[in-house]
């Protein structure tokens, strides 16, 4: 059985901080003391907040394809309505079924387009001010 290093208990503290395990069960889990996690947390408090970032970046990107597939199998549900509803007499009582469902089908589709530019808005955002921090701040300096 390999023999478990300082070095390894680190990491695997600081993984588990950056998920919110509290210090108690992180105690229980690797074997190292209370009083010595909260000394760690203070020191590595850089190291847990990247990977903090890192995870949290991870679910962003999960997220994001989750959102793509959405918009996708909405756009083929679409293209699936529009091609049934051009065999259709427009006089029959399901076509009207079908307009219904293609117009909620477009709201939706809409709604994921919307959501997909404000976030890009939102992260635009975020970079034009970082730059600006980092002109203003090499600016002072």
């Amino acid at each position: 059985m390999a023999k478990v290093t300082k070095i390894d208990q680190k990491e695997q503290f600081v993984e588990l901080r950056a998920k919110g395990v509290s210090y108690d069960e992180i105690s229980k889990e690797i074997g190292v003391s209370k009083p010595t996690l909260i000394k760690w947390g203070k020191e590595m408090q850089m190291d847990i907040s990247n990977r903090k970032a890192l995870e949290l970046e991870l679910l962003q990107e999960k997220y994001f394809v989750s959102k793509a597939k959405r918009i996708e199998l909405f756009g083929e549900e679409l293209l699936r309505l529009n091609e049934e509803l051009a065999k259709r007499d427009l006089s029959e009582v399901p076509t009207e079924k079908l307009f219904d469902l293609k117009m909620k089908t477009i709201a939706s589709l809409k709604h994921e387009e919307t959501e997909t530019i404000l976030r890009e808005k939102s992260s635009l955002d975020d970079s034009l001010t970082e730059l600006l921090d980092n002109s203003y701040t090499e600016w002072r300096a």
